[in-house]
Order: C-alpha cells, then sequence, then structure tokens
C-alpha cells in the first residue's frame, strides 16, 4: 500500500548540484554540494512507514533533490546508527539505514535505489553495511562537510514522534537545514502538544513533515498542522480540548440569574468570578484547571413564541460580550442550545460566526429537545443519534473548512433515553465528545446517574459534571468533587 507521502502536495525537483560535479576532494576541486527539494510552503508530508529504514529512505526523497552521498548505517546497530547521524549532519548529505539483512534485502535495495535517485557518487558505511550498488563506498569527502553546503529559503519542520528510533531521519532534516522538534513522551497528537504547535506556528511559512508511525492514524494530517499555524493555544498549551485539561465553567444566560451563576454579573465580572472558582481546584486537581463559561444561547420557553418553537434564541450581538471578555481572557466558551420544538442544526447554524473563532464551542441540550406535543418543564425531551450526528457533521466541517483547532462538542444528559441510539454516535477527529452529567439533588442519586450514564457510552468519551448551588443537598465542595466524582470530571460546570 503506497505510503501517505505519496499522496500529499509534496514536489520534488532536481535541480542539479550547486557547485561542480567533482566528487573527490584534490588540489583545485572541490566536492559536489546537495540541493534540497522544492516544496510548497504550506506543503505536508507524512514519514509513517513500518520499518525505520523505509522512513529513512522516504525522509530523504522529501527533503533532498540530490546529493553528492550519504551516509548509511544498519538499523541493528544503534552505535553505528549514532555514528552515521553525526557524521551525516556535519556532512550535509542524508544518512540511510538498512535492516541489516544483506544487499538482497528490501531495505538495501531500497537504500541504494535512493543513492541513484540523490545522482550520488559515493557513500559511507558505518558499521556493516551491505549494498548492491555502483555506487563507490567510501569516507565523505572533507570538502563535503563545510558549513552550508544545502540552501532552501524555506527550511522543512520536521516534527518526530521518536528521537531514537528515528535518529537518522532526524539527521538527514538537521543535514537540510531544518528545524526538529520532538512530540512529548506518550503523546501522539500534534494538536495536544504544545512546543509542536509552537513552533507549526513559528515557521508557518515553511513546509512540515511529521515523521513516525504514529503519525498513520491521524486522519487528517493537513488540518491538524493547518490548525497549528494559526497559534491559538489553550491556557496550559496545545489545542486538544480534553487531553491534559480541566474546566470549571460558570453556567447560565446574560442578564438572566434565574438560570445560573453566569448572569448574575457582567462579562468582565463573569471572568473574575469564573477564574477565582477555577483557583479554588488548583491544589486538588492531578491536572491543570482552566476557567471557562457556558452560555445558553438559545433558552426553552414556556411560551411558544412568534415562531412557535418554544425557544428564545439570543441574538450574537448578545452573546459577543461574553465570547469577548472570554477570548481576552484566554478562557474558552460553550454555546448551549435548548431547542425547544426547533432542532439542534438549525439553531446551532444560528451561531456560526461564533463558532467560527477558536476556543468557541458547543453544547447540545437534549432535555430541552421537544417533540410537536411537548412543552417545556412539562416533559424531559430527548434526541435521535442521527440528530447529534447531523450537527457533528456540520461542526466537523466548519472546523476542518476554517482550519480551526479541535473543538469540544458537549452533550448533557441526565437519564439514559435522553440521548437515544447513544452507541450510534459518530466520532469526528475534529471534535472532542463529552457527555455532561446534569443530574441534581442528593448525593447518592447524583452519583447512581453518573455511574448509570458510564455503562454502555460510546469508547473515547469525556466526562463532565454539575454542580448545583442551590439545588444539590449538599453541593460538593471542590475537594470532594475530585474525590468522590470518578472518574475526575474533565468539565465541571455550576449552576
Amino acid at each position: 500500500m503506497p505510503s501517505r507521502t505519496t499522496r500529499l502536495a509534496i514536489a520534488l525537483t532536481t535541480a542539479g548540484l550547486l557547485l561542480g560535479a567533482a566528487g573527490c576532494t584534490g588540489a583545485g576541486q572541490t566536492a559536489a554540494r546537495a540541493t534540497l527539494a522544492s516544496t510548497a510552503s504550506d506543503a505536508v508530508a507524512v514519514v509513517d512507514q513500518a520499518s525505520a529504514s523505509d522512513r529513512s529512505v522516504r525522509a530523504s526523497r522529501t527533503l533532498f533533490a540530490s546529493a553528492p552521498g550519504a551516509i548509511v548505517a544498519s538499523a541493528d546497530d544503534a552505535s553505528a546508527v549514532a555514528a552515521a547521524a553525526k557524521t551525516a549532519e556535519r556532512a550535509h548529505v542524508p544518512a540511510l539505514v538498512t535492516d541489516g539483512d544483506g544487499d538482497e534485502s528490501s531495505a538495501a535495495l531500497a537504500v541504494a535505489r535512493e543513492l541513484e535517485r540523490l545522482g550520488a557518487r559515493w557513500y559511507q558505511a558505518e558499521g556493516d553495511v551491505s549494498l548492491d550498488t555502483d555506487v563507490e563506498q567510501r569516507e565523505a569527502p572533507e570538502a563535503t562537510r563545510a558549513p552550508g553546503s544545502t540552501r532552501a529559503s524555506r527550511p522543512a519542520t520536521v516534527v518526530v514522534a521518536d528521537r531514537s528510533a528515528d535518529a537518522a531521519v532526524v539527521a538527514t532534516a538537521r543535514a537540510a537545514g531544518a528545524r526538529v522538534v520532538s512530540m512529548p513522551e506518550g503523546v501522539t497528537d500534534p494538536a495536544a502538544a504544545q512546543d509542536v504547535v509552537t513552533a507549526l506556528h513559528e515557521r508557518k511559512d515553511h513546509p512540515t513533515v511529521l515523521v513516525g508511525r504514529t503519525f498513520g492514524d491521524l486522519p487528517d494530517p493537513d488540518w491538524t498542522v493547518r490548525a497549528a499555524r494559526d497559534g491559538w493555544q489553550l491556557p496550559h498549551g496545545g489545542q486538544r480540548p480534553f487531553d491534559g485539561h480541566r474546566y470549571v465553567a460558570l453556567y447560565g444566560a446574560p442578564g438572566a440569574p434565574v438560570l445560573g451563576v453566569l448572569g448574575e454579573q457582567d462579562p468582565e465580572a463573569t471572568v473574575e468570578r469564573a477564574v477565582a472558582l477555577a483557583h479554588r481546584y488548583d491544589d486538588v486537581s492531578d491536572e491543570p484547571v482552566t476557567p471557562a463559561m457556558e452560555v445558553i444561547a438559545t433558552v426553552a420557553a414556556g411560551d411558544a413564541g412568534a415562531d412557535g418553537d418554544y425557544s428564545t434564541e439570543l441574538p450574537v450581538s448578545t452573546l459577543e460580550p461574553y465570547v469577548d471578555a472570554a477570548h481576552d481572557a484566554g478562557m474558552p466558551v460553550v454555546l448551549d442550545l435548548q431547542p425547544g420544538r426547533s432542532d439542534f442544526l438549525s439553531q446551532a447554524k444560528r451561531y456560526e460566526s461564533l463558532l467560527s473563532k477558536p476556543g468557541v464551542w458547543l453544547a447540545l441540550d437534549p432535555e430541552w429537545r421537544l417533540t410537536a406535543d411537548q412543552v417545556p418543564l412539562r416533559q424531559i425531551g430527548s434526541v435521535r443519534a442521527d440528530e447529534v450526528n447531523r450537527v457533528s457533521d456540520w461542526l466537523a466541517d466548519l472546523v476542518r473548512e476554517k482550519g480551526l483547532p479541535p473543538k469540544a462538542f458537549v452533550l448533557h444528559q441526565f437519564r439514559s433515553a435522553m440521548i437515544q441510539d447513544r452507541s450510534s454516535l459518530e466520532e469526528h477527529p475534529e471534535l472532542d465528545v463529552l457527555i455532561h452529567v446534569d443530574g441534581q439533588g442528593s448525593q447518592p442519586e447524583k452519583q447512581a446517574t453518573w455511574k448509570a450514564l458510564h455503562d454502555g457510552a460510546p469508547a473515547g468519551v469525556h466526562w463532565g459534571w454539575k454542580n448545583f448551588i442551590d439545588e444539590d443537598h449538599p453541593m460538593l465542595s471542590p475537594e470532594q468533587t475530585m474525590r468522590d466524582v470518578l472518574p475526575s470530571p474533565a468539565l465541571i460546570t455550576y449552576q
């Protein structure tokens, strides 16, 4: 099966050698120099082949158009690979590795073909290397090792999943003048890595190469890199909402204290109150805590209203001050929909301008999704998975098309029937799904609801918990919330 790289927009050119064609270093002669591949500044390549040898060859093809030689070692010999990497970087030529199974192995043949593609006149072997090639085996000429033997106006940014597994690729990247940045241990998504996002943003006009088998699982590398290049990050780093982050949010509607604490003060005071509340979790949370807001954008109403849908849709202008205040404070905002007899997708599209901003997320509240003969507060609503999927499809498309960072997609639930066919919920790499458990009352009742909703939940979803200031008996303190609600919720809201 062809590598993903062959399907990406990486255009290699063979511009020839920068200097003369001499390969020796005798008097009056100059060693040939390498030339780099010419790539579009926004290009993204993924080097995710199964073997270290194949990755070394693919990285060479991606970064170099030609080279007078290369340094070759067996992937099975760590000391030889380290020596080859050091020499290749100093000589400004690719480092290639074979699998050590002789010159007839597929890896050795691939390395030999890469030497031919590079136009190499020599290769230096480190350790036990056997190649079936007409390219001369000898040490790299000293003149080849002169600094600046390669040229590129926009050298690539190379993101490496595992430096030890791809030492040869790292050397090739450095030989090509690329900036190399490593993924943190245990992290597989570039959007969740602060230093990677920073590097891609700082070098947004440079091509990007992702190196490592783990990147083969990225559903959309182009979107991931494009979103990172924009530079927006969560306060504690990275763009992935629920990867190493916990949020404490105020919930409510602007100007409506009866609907929650968010409506008890203006946007600036709401920010201050959210920050103070989140700080109460600093000493009891095992993950960084970020203040947040959950703003009710459409409010279920007791009367039908002019449009007959039993839902009051707040204008964008009413929500913007909260979104702007939160953005200025580095806080995410969740827009909550209570659609009445309308549907979630129609209401979500009303707020496309706000959802087109990074850090503005979406929540669906099925309690208030009613049928044509239901009325808020008389019946508890519900939603089918296919309607939720239509919203998540639309939101994921919006994120991808606009190059936005990943968004949280929150589903409120306190009864199993509120989200029908929950196992049919679709996954999107652009969205982190969280089920927010909204039960109120005594703590035994809330814990029973919490545990019941975990049964049969879709794999990979995150979890949220709500503390009701007036309705819980008693309301948990931050210490109790972290101790008693297990697994620990990623989003804790206060109403």
